[in-house]
């Protein structure tokens, strides 16, 4: 099968990349044919072979300044001719079975998707955030959990002004997914693939293409990953530094951790510099900031650890934070919020504590580090669930069967529209 990924970034730079890029090293371990499709930009992964079509770099957090550079970063949020005609082109060298797009708005926009109807390519999209109910794509009203566009519309957006509390920026995020949805941008898409059941459900409240929706876990390989081997050692984070991941809620409870325990932090992103100054005053010494690593040295920091904090204050989908610490063998201690609590079982592989609350995150940790042989047997037991329900090959032939089904809708579609039927 030939299968052509669609995402803008095409480097490792969060979890919704990891995956994509995983899931095509997987395909072709398996015989098939994978090419990319994105943004240019300087971190890609390399060598690209159609790199030459992709759309130029445009960066949009922190937005650009000027009136021209912000005009084209609007004109590329709400629909991206350059990326429509670099796809278009791909499509008809490639000639891949079916596009598998992942985030693909803003930067390229659905105008990706107008390229492969044009081509007559079935579509399966994997959603790793909220974007489609949501515009600021977090569920979040200037940091606090938020759901007021899910059955309200797109335009409460501009009305809370819940993007950082400017009304321009939520404004524009508003407007773009209220155009998106009055012109059917998405329709072209025959699958939605959810990786969580609490995200799928937001979007059946969205109306989001409900009868079109499948919740598919992600996967994580265990070939080449040792599981912890002795008992002991601190807490670790991993992950993207940003304030939705609340590592600043683990750092206030870092300070009330026993004596001698360590936080280690595997990630980088925006807000680096406050937390290392936040440490630096709250719990001097014991934070320690390793900046993005890569897989073998990120297991390895997990592994040290006793166990690992997911602190998230906005509704995570699937992270692989949690199934990667379960994969290494480590019990995870994460929030109540998302889809989070669908991958924790309760004293058996972590624990589930309330957002936002240092206290309630610090005695969770404190109690799993009390008793390291506990712990060890809790990680032990994530390594099994993952073994179990989150194998790859699980996730190919579930991965192959929505392929096969996209074909078949689109087939369907093309022989009612001949018919004289509805298309939609």
């Amino acid at each position: 099968m030939r299968v052509l990924h669609v995402n803008k970034f095409l480097y490792r730079r969060g979890g919704a990349e990891g995956y994509l890029l995983d899931l095509a090293d997987l395909q072709r371990a398996a015989g098939d044919t994978v090419a990319y499709f994105g943004m240019s930009h300087p971190e890609n992964e390399s060598p690209l072979p159609y790199a030459a079509r992709f759309p130029s770099e445009v960066e949009l957090e922190p937005a650009p300044s000027g009136i021209r550079p912000r005009a084209v970063a609007v004109g590329r949020m709400l629909w991206s001719p350059s990326s429509r005609r670099g796809l278009a082109r791909v499509i008809d060298d490639f000639r891949p079975d079916v596009l598998h797009l992942h985030n693909i708005y803003h930067q390229l926009s659905p105008s990706v998707l107008a390229a492969a109807r044009a081509a007559g390519v079935p579509c399966v999209l994997t959603m790793h955030d909220y974007k489609l109910a949501c515009p600021s794509y977090q569920l979040l009203d200037q940091g606090r959990p938020c759901q007021a566009c899910v059955t309200g519309g797109p335009l409460q957006a501009a009305r809370r002004r819940c993007k950082d509390g400017s009304l321009s920026r939520s404004g524009l995020l508003a407007v773009e997914s209220w155009l998106h949805r009055q012109f059917d941008a998405y329709d072209p898409v025959q699958l939605f693939v959810s990786p969580s059941g609490f995200l799928a459900d937001v979007m059946r409240r969205a109306g989001v293409y409900p009868d079109r929706l499948r919740v598919v876990n992600h996967f994580v390989d265990l070939t080449g990953v040792a599981a912890k081997q002795t008992p002991g050692g601190g807490v670790v984070f991993a992950g993207r530094l940003a304030p939705e991941k609340g590592v600043d809620v683990l750092i206030e409870a870092a300070s009330a951790l026993p004596d001698g325990v360590s936080v280690d932090v595997a990630g980088d992103g925006p807000a680096r510099p406050e937390l290392e100054a936040l440490a630096a005053r709250r719990a001097p010494g014991r934070v320690r900031f390793h900046g993005r690593l890569d897989k073998p040295r990120l297991h390895e920091l997990i592994r040290s650890a006793t166990v690992a904090a997911v602190p998230s204050r906005w509704h995570e989908n699937q992270p692989m934070a949690v199934l990667e610490a379960f994969a290494c063998g480590v019990p995870v201690v994460a929030t109540d919020l998302g889809g989070l609590p669908e991958l924790i079982e309760p004293e058996v592989d972590g624990r589930v504590v309330a957002a936002d609350a240092p206290t309630a995150l610090g005695d969770a940790l404190t109690d799993i580090l009390a008793d390291p042989e506990r712990a060890h047997r809790m990680g032990r037991a994530g390594r099994a669930k993952i073994a179990a329900q989150f194998a790859p090959d699980r996730h190919l032939d579930r991965i192959r069967g929505l392929y096969a089904e996209a074909a078949e809708t689109l087939s369907a579609r093309r022989r009612t529209a001949a018919g004289g039927g509805a298309a939609r």
